[in-house]
């Protein structure tokens, strides 16, 4: 099984440090190249791969740096390439990334943007949503449509339950309102807010939270049709 450290950049994203028992190190959407150089100095790690979800800048911009100082290879969705740049392998929907002895599955998940993709290791149990799937929400429409985002979210939903979901933002809370205000009966909902209420006062991320979890309290994924759950993110976009 792979070691995922949570490390956390900007205001509110977080960025993901995979080592596998190999000795084999990758980073996921590391924007701020700084918290992955600390921890990576601080252990006295190297950098073999810098993966990506999708290409906005708060993903992808520590990109260059990362590649130039440890000589790793930039990892990214095919269909985004250009607006990545310099990428050196690229993914396809499907495909298996090996990641020392792990299998990383590539899943298209258009609907944030085009291209983008979540990361899943079986062995793990680990998925990687980028923009995707939040706790609780799920990403703006700004490429994509409704339609595509409900379709990505029905991959994902048919990924085992114990699936633990790492997302790139720590959205939890305000998410949690939004799904309140359609759900207000739901007494899992209610278990989770205080759960995430909790961890807050800890400052603890709000994630991994396990797709199980996320079936019984994100109202996205309780839509029955594209168009329920175009409704939803519009209700979402001015809530």
């Amino acid at each position: 099984m792979i070691k995922i450290e949570i490390l956390s950049m900007y205001r509110d994203n977080y960025c993901f440090l995979l080592q596998s028992p190999c000795g084999i190190n990758a980073v996921i959407d590391a924007g701020d190249p700084a918290p992955t150089i600390n921890f990576l100095d601080e252990h006295g790690l190297n950098l073999d791969f810098i993966i990506n979800t999708h290409h906005h800048w708060d993903h992808v911009d520590g990109n260059d740096m990362l590649k130039a100082k440890y000589g790793a290879k930039i990892v990214a969705p095919a269909k985004e390439s250009a607006q990545i740049g310099g990428v050196d392998i690229e993914l396809k929907d499907g495909y298996i990334f090996m990641l020392g002895e792990e299998k990383m599955l590539t899943i298209e998940t258009a609907g944030h943007t085009i291209g983008a993709m979540c990361y899943y290791f079986e062995d793990s149990s680990a998925l990687f949503t980028g923009d995707t799937v939040f706790s609780m929400g799920c990403g703006r429409l700004f490429e994509g449509t409704g339609e595509d985002m409900f379709k990505s979210f029905a991959k994902i939903m048919a990924l085992p339950d114990d699936t633990m979901i790492y997302c790139a933002h720590e959205y939890t809370r305000g998410n949690a309102g939004f799904c309140l205000s359609q759900d207000r009966d739901n007494p899992d909902l209610r278990k989770r807010i205080e759960q995430v209420k909790e961890l807050r006062l800890q400052n603890k991320p709000t994630i991994p939270v396990s797709l199980a979890t996320e079936k019984k309290t994100n109202i996205f994924m309780k839509a029955k049709s594209a168009e329920e759950f175009s409704a939803l993110r519009i209700k979402k976009d001015n809530f």
